[in-house]
């Protein structure tokens, strides 16, 4: 007697149809292309998971990068300012601090500067 797929296989084409909802054409109603394509979107969406805390970061960094620019300094030597002055702030909360309150962020390039000699 031969085995056959029943309710496991069925549950598992829906499972993948179920994700591909939405999909163009056959990629959301048949099941080898569907399960194709979902199984990349999968992938994609691990792999921008990572992606998106280096883009961040990159995106922090020009934002600081256009604030200091105008007082007199550049990205890295602000960077290393801070590091001289003991002012351990991440690049999210300096640029949060570019956009929202220049005063505080002028008093810590200030101190930055101080700390370099400048």
């Amino acid at each position: 007697m031969r085995v056959k797929g029943g309710n496991v296989a069925r549950k598992r084409r829906n499972k993948v149809l179920k994700l591909a909802k939405g999909f163009r054409g056959g990629y959301g109603r048949l099941f080898r292309p569907a399960n194709e394509a979902v199984n990349r979107a999968l992938f994609n969406a691990y792999k921008s998971r990572r992606l998106k805390k280096r883009d961040f970061r990159s995106l922090w960094i020009i934002r600081i990068n256009a604030a200091v620019r105008p007082l007199g300094l550049t990205y890295s030597v602000f960077m290393n300012g801070l590091k001289k002055a003991n002012i351990d702030m991440n690049r999210k909360t300096l640029s949060e601090l570019a956009i929202n309150d220049t005063a505080a962020f002028e008093a810590v390039v200030k101190s930055a500067k101080q700390a370099l000699g400048k």
